[in-house]
């Protein structure tokens, strides 16, 4: 196999490392922005946890941090997702280097298992632990001479094999129990003698590699001896080796997800016998310190009973996960289902839910595109938004000057980036030198070689323009990670690009970029970009805002021949998409910036491999995620500058700011858009500027009249007990603001009309509208949908005023809905009425690229 090496640590690093409106709120909406604070009861969500090395270890006079701490953000309702763990009382770190581990430092793992001898603690063999060099669970130990020696702790013996020659020493391997009970052991007993087997590999097995695995090898302290590190809690569909989250089921008592354990191993300055830490952290001299978390999982899967009926929703991924919230609360009751969402564009489902014909109901953040009076009733049921997250860790310049609180913050996380619709726009355009493969031809962004760059930065963190944004520590980071020269993006059409490059256009600074204009520092669009079809080499300008993050530029470095020949690599093959955002979010928390790995002449065809992760203290990734994934994840999110002129993070607060000076689209006004060139907008110093709201739509004319009440009681669901902020079943996930009053009131005339038949388009509206047959609650404190239904249906349905964002944030209903607020200076009543009802046979059509998200 041959390995093609693109170094970031070349010649870029080392050589000459040296140089480096607050508007008023106007409106109506924007001026009561304090009325939308969400008011709605929140459950208590909090299961931090600390835990202490004195409380847990039995010899923490010999621990290497006797006083250590440590706290793990969430410990229950967990799914695959991010926890934070933080510490303090260790010791400045030392960076691993070579072949030594570093020193005074930490690593952490996830295990199924107890410990049977030590009750109430977790079991090493049952440790997703040991698939990076220097963190592995086996070592020869060539050291020790003697038959029995001396520094392999008595608890290790059982797992080592002795010497055999005298260029064999001892050599220890502690084994991989999976859950099912299957083990991966280099080291057995044969005719009662423990040997090694060398055929069994415990770096790469059957379980967990470098790829899958979610250790953490090396987190380091800062001089005060705290820290704090992102910690990815995975199940089973993750890690079946481990099997977190697996239902438990005991007759007669809700099912339960199988609990596991997080795993905190202090390592010092030497491990025993040797210096230097040059062993596995499951090695008892190391591990009898260990500190240790119980993790409880939601159990993975659905949770309707099998062979239930199914509901298909189609179209935004920005709700995805508070559809998967919902959904085991949506399940009985006589109006239940279990709901499939695809992800895909959303025009596409539009279009089909507009017919009469039975289809998924759609999910939007826009109207459907027609010629015609719209068909659609629109329904609000999320407040969520785009987010470019990072995880990027500083890497201090090696030169003299740098300030010691930088210094000393070397391997740490950056916890604040911001971005302008300009340095976004340079992102997506990938006019950073090292978002294109090295060798190919980059004279169009006016690289030419290393001695003459041009005037593009190798990525953002050399920008000038970045760094005028952006907090003065940047300037003396020797950041060179590929991907933070472009952002993580997938492929595939979505109103969420749209909104992004809409962001973008609305700048004069970035318009006047992509149409050729150099910034004030020299640096160029990617011409391959550019809206000016005078610059742009195809002679056409690219069209913006569009639904799409296009790889436009078709730079190709050439495939070599003879022995040590190579692949080709274009675009695509050096900066792959993501499958979607949610992807893009997991990966950032991994910093996994999908970088290309070497060529594999080997393989049939041959290929080239990816690279593994990099680890804690060396993650530099820039992508482009959802509020909620991104919340999900722990990712630390870019804050950045709206039509205002604010630099502003996502958050519900910020994201219901901005759903206060949302307006009308021109298509549909009953469809809200946080328009970044709306005078509401230019006002809103506070609102978050890629925040989206996401309709559920559906012609409410379509022949299943069964299929439209599933829709009725999902939407109900979701603007009423859905609308409970926490991490419970049926609650609203983190990364989604609640919704203001006037929005549920809207969505529940919406179910009401698509349940009972009512078209926008016709002349009347009915009185009463038919009630559904209210049933049990399947979580307590939460609602069913039927129930909540029930309670929606008993209020007549008035005259529907257009949306916008007015009063608090509601709650989950006890009752019936308070009456609609007054109509603000921007709606307009929209006249409803009622059809005969119209039969037709229909058939599901097949939509391409639609991803089944559960």
């Amino acid at each position: 196999m041959t390995r093609l090496t693109f170094n970031q640590d070349s010649l870029w690093t080392r050589a000459g490392a040296s140089g480096l409106v607050v508007g008023l709120f106007v409106g109506v909406g924007v001026a009561l922005l304090g009325s939308l604070a969400p008011q709605a009861a929140v459950a208590d969500s909090s299961s931090a946890v600390t835990v202490t090395a004195a409380a847990q270890d039995s010899d923490v006079a010999s621990a290497p941090f006797p006083a250590l701490s440590v706290t793990v953000s969430k410990t229950a309702d967990l799914t695959s997702e991010g926890i934070l763990v933080s510490w303090t009382g260790g010791k400045k770190s030392t960076a691993p280097q070579g072949s030594v581990g570093g020193a005074n430092f930490l690593q952490i793992a996830q295990c199924w298992g107890d410990d049977p001898l030590h009750p109430g603690h977790p079991d090493r063999t049952t440790c997703q632990y040991g698939a990076f060099a220097n963190a592995g669970r086996e070592a020869d130990v060539h050291e020790n001479t003697e038959e029995n020696p001396k520094n392999i702790a008595q608890q290790d013996a059982q797992y080592t094999s002795p010497r055999t020659g005298i260029f064999t020493g001892p050599y220890t391997a502690i084994p991989f129990r999976a859950v099912s009970g299957e083990m991966v052991a280099p080291v057995h007993e044969k005719d009662g003698v423990l040997v090694h087997d060398t055929t069994v590999d415990l770096v790469n097995n059957q379980f967990f590699t470098q790829f899958t695995s979610n250790e953490i090898k090396w987190a380091g302290s800062d001089d005060s001896g705290a820290g704090s590190v992102k910690f990815e809690a995975q199940t089973s569909m993750q890690s079946p080796g481990l099997g977190c989250g697996a239902p438990v089921i005991v007759t007669g008592q809700p099912t339960t997800g199988q609990s596991c354990w997080l795993v905190v191993i202090p390592r010092g300055t030497g491990d025993s016998g040797v210096g230097q830490i040059l062993r596995p952290g499951l090695f008892w001299d190391a591990w009898q310190h260990n500190v240790a978390v119980k993790l409880d999982f939601k159990p993975v899967g659905i949770r309707c009973e099998i062979g239930s009926a199914e509901s298909r929703l189609s179209g935004s991924e920005l709700i995805a996960g508070a559809i998967s919230s919902w959904q085991p609360n949506l399940c009985g009751g006589s109006a239940g289902s279990a709901f499939v969402l695809g992800t895909g564009n959303e025009a596409d489902v539009l279009a089909v839910a507009a017919k009469t014909t039975p289809s998924p109901l759609a999910l939007t953040s826009r109207p459907l595109a027609t010629t015609q009076r719209d068909p659609l009733q629109y329904a609000p049921v999320g407040i969520s938004g785009l987010a470019i997250s990072f995880s990027i860790d500083r890497r201090v310049k090696p030169v003299d000057g740098v300030p010691r609180a930088y210094q000393d913050a070397e391997t740490q996380a950056f916890t604040t980036l911001k971005l302008t619709p300009r340095l976004v726009a340079k992102l997506l355009t990938v006019s950073y030198v090292s978002a294109l493969p090295p060798g190919a031809d980059l004279t169009h962004i006016g690289y030419k070689s290393f001695s003459d760059p041009g005037p593009n930065a190798r990525n953002i963190s050399g920008d000038k323009d970045f760094l005028e944004a952006n907090d003065r520590e940047w300037a003396y980071q020797d950041l060179n990670s590929i991907s933070i020269a472009d952002a993580l993006a997938p492929s595939g059409r979505s109103d969420i690009a749209t909104q992004l490059w809409r962001y973008v256009m609305a700048d004069a600074d970035a318009v006047a970029f992509l149409n050729g204009t150099p910034d004030p520092w020299g640096m160029r669009v990617n011409p391959y970009y550019s809206t000016n079809a005078a610059i742009n080499p195809t002679g056409i300008g690219l069209m913006l805002p569009r639904d799409t993050f296009p790889k436009a530029d078709p730079v190709e470095k050439a495939a070599t021949t003879g022995g040590n020949g190579v692949g080709a690599v274009n675009l695509v093959t050096w900066r792959p998409f993501t499958s979607d955002f949610e992807n893009g979010a997991y990966l950032t928390l991994r910093g996994d910036g999908q970088l290309l790995g070497g060529w594999d002449s080997t393989a049939t065809p041959p290929k080239y491999l990816k690279t593994a992760r990099s680890l804690v203290g060396q993650q530099g990734v820039i992508g482009l995620t959802t509020t909620a994934s991104a919340a999900r994840y722990q990712n630390v999110t870019a804050s950045l500058r709206n039509s205002a002129g604010t630099f502003v993070a996502p958050s519900s607060a910020s994201m219901l700011a901005a759903a206060a000076a949302m307006t009308p689209t021109a298509a549909q006004a009953k469809v809200l858009e946080f328009d970044p060139k709306s005078t509401a907008a230019l006002a809103a110093t506070t609102a978050y500027p890629l925040t989206m709201p996401v309709y559920a739509a559906l012609n409410p004319l379509q022949t299943d009249a069964s299929n439209r009440a599933k829709y009725a009681a999902l939407i109900t669901y979701g603007v009423t007990a859905g609308q409970v902020q926490g991490t419970s079943l049926g609650q609203l996930p983190a990364g989604y603001a609640p919704l203001p009053k006037s929005w549920v009131d809207q969505a529940l005339l919406a179910a009401a009309a698509i349940r009972d038949g009512v078209s926008p388009i016709a002349a009347t509206v009915p009185t009463v509208p038919l009630a559904v047959s209210p049933s049990t609650p399947t979580t307590a404190g939460v609602r069913s949908a039927a129930a909540a239904v029930a309670d929606a249906a008993a209020t007549a349905v008035a005259d529907a005023a257009d949306p916008v964002a007015s009063g608090a944030a509601a709650g989950a209903l006890v009752g019936k809905p308070t009456p609609a607020d007054p109509a603000s200076p921007v709606a307009a009543a929209v006249p409803a009425g009622l059809l005969s009802g119209l039969l037709a046979a229909g058939a599901f059509p097949l939509f391409s690229r639609i991803r089944r998200r559960f």
